[in-house]
């Protein structure tokens, strides 16, 4: 394998405004360009862009709920004098279609 000589007096000139840095102050770049100290930034975190993970969608051995759906449960209204939070203990619904005239 070879080796690259020290280059303590050498001299590189900066991809980015052209000036003379000595080669051994000049840095490089995440873009590939060598560039002088004083002219080095770092990447943004912002062009590193996050790491894409599926999102979960369906569970491991999964089962329907085998519980009963017709469950007694207590509906409250404001009947009682216009205070919310009376129970309704009597339910009544009345309905009208109207005529139906069929011809044939």
């Amino acid at each position: 394998m070879s080796k690259f000589a020290s280059g303590k007096y050498a001299y590189g000139i900066s991809d980015r405004s052209g000036f003379r840095y000595r080669l051994r102050d000049m840095r490089k770049e995440w873009n590939g360009l060598l560039v002088g100290k004083d002219e080095w930034e770092e990447k943004h975190p912002q062009l590193t862009p996050l790491r894409k993970r599926p999102d979960p969608e369906g569970l491991k051995d999964a089962r329907p709920d085998q519980a009963d759906d017709n469950v007694k449960f207590t509906v409250y209204t404001n009947v009682g004098k216009g205070i919310l939070g009376k129970e309704l203990s009597s339910f009544e619904v009345t309905a009208n279609v109207g005529s139906v005239t069929v011809t044939t």
